[in-house]
């Protein structure tokens, strides 16, 4: 049977253009010589590696080497220089290599861009809060399944760490104008 996507998880009506806003903050991190790490969940075409991900709403999706799964290489601008993560679950520490690469560069502050609000940002910005990271999540650069659940998130974002939320504009400044303090 061919493999048809069929995850139920929408996106938010505004999605593409926060994607895409979200290339400006990915090239001024590189400009400020900040590490860049592409996550995107992945999973072996067995589907053995969901678990209990497929008990919810959520159908088969991001399946290895299927049309719509493969990250936007082009229109991130991904560079070889840049790291490539693959998920099996919704949070990008668990399971892989992050952490370690994280800890090799010294890196303290995680800062947050993509896709989905409610679900993979909101599980990493929760791990990387309990791995003792700042997190900064720049709100007009992810994206939810819908504006309710999106922002539902990022106020649960809040509340672990405050200053948590940034705009994209503030996060470039920041970055241009990087004086050791945290973006």
């Amino acid at each position: 049977m061919p493999y048809k996507p069929t995850s139920t998880m929408p996106f938010m009506p505004d999605s593409t253009a926060r994607y895409a806003r979200a290339c400006a903050v990915v090239d001024a991190a590189r400009a400020a010589g900040i590490l860049i790490v592409f996550i995107q969940e992945i999973h072996h075409r067995s589907k053995a590696d969901y678990g209990r991900e497929l008990d919810g709403d959520e159908n088969i999706h991001c399946l290895d080497g299927e049309p719509g799964t493969p990250l936007a290489w082009e229109e991130m601008a991904m560079r070889k220089t840049d790291f490539f993560i693959q998920e099996q679950r919704y949070l990008a520490f668990f399971g892989t290599g992050l952490e370690i690469m994280l800890e090799a560069f010294g890196a303290k502050t995680k800062i947050m861009v993509g896709g989905f609000t409610d679900v993979c940002v909101h599980y990493t910005f929760a791990d990387g809060h309990q791995h003792d990271y700042h997190c900064r999540v720049v709100q007009d650069c992810v994206a939810g399944s819908s504006p309710a659940a999106h922002d539902a998130s990022l106020l649960a974002m809040k509340y672990l760490q405050h200053g948590a939320l940034r705009s994209s504009a503030t996060i470039i400044d920041a970055l241009v104008n990087r004086s050791g303090e945290q973006p």
